[in-house]
C-alpha cells in the first residue's frame, strides 16, 4: 500500500519558516518524481516545486529563491525548506510522487502565516 504522510506544517509569523516532509512507502522512491503542490481556500491546486529522480528541480516562479525542495533517497523522504514566508503562502501543502503515468498523494499539511 503506498502512503504519502505530510508533516512540519503549522503556524508561523510573516517572515518565518517552516521545513515540511513527506515520508513515502509503498514505492521504490528513488525512481519517482516528487512534487509539493499547495490549494490555498478557494484557489485551484497549483504546483510549488518537483524534484526528479535524478535532482533536477523546477519551482514555481512565486517562491523561487524562497522555497528549497530536496529528497534524501536513503530516508524514502522529499523536503520543502520554506524562507520568508508571507500570507500568500498560506495553503494546504500536498505531497506527490509521480513516475510513468501513475501518480500519488499525500493527504496534506496546512500552512498557515499569520502574525
Amino acid at each position: 500500500q503506498v502512503q504519502l504522510v505530510e508533516s512540519g506544517g503549522g503556524l508561523v509569523q510573516p517572515g518565518g519558516s517552516l521545513r515540511l516532509s513527506c515520508a513515502a512507502s509503498g514505492i521504490i522512491f528513488g525512481i519517482y518524481t516528487m512534487g509539493w503542490y499547495r490549494q490555498a481556500p478557494g484557489k485551484e491546486r497549483e504546483l510549488v516545486a518537483t524534484i526528479t529522480s535524478g535532482g533536477s528541480t523546477n519551482y514555481a516562479d512565486s517562491v523561487k529563491a524562497r522555497f528549497t525542495i530536496s529528497r534524501d533517497n536513503g530516508k524514502d523522504t522529499v523536503y520543502l525548506q520554506m524562507n520568508s514566508l508571507n500570507s500568500e503562502d498560506t495553503a494546504v501543502y500536498y505531497c506527490r510522487s509521480a513516475y510513468s503515468g501513475t501518480t500519488y498523494w499525500g493527504q496534506g499539511t496546512q500552512v498557515t502565516v499569520a502574525s
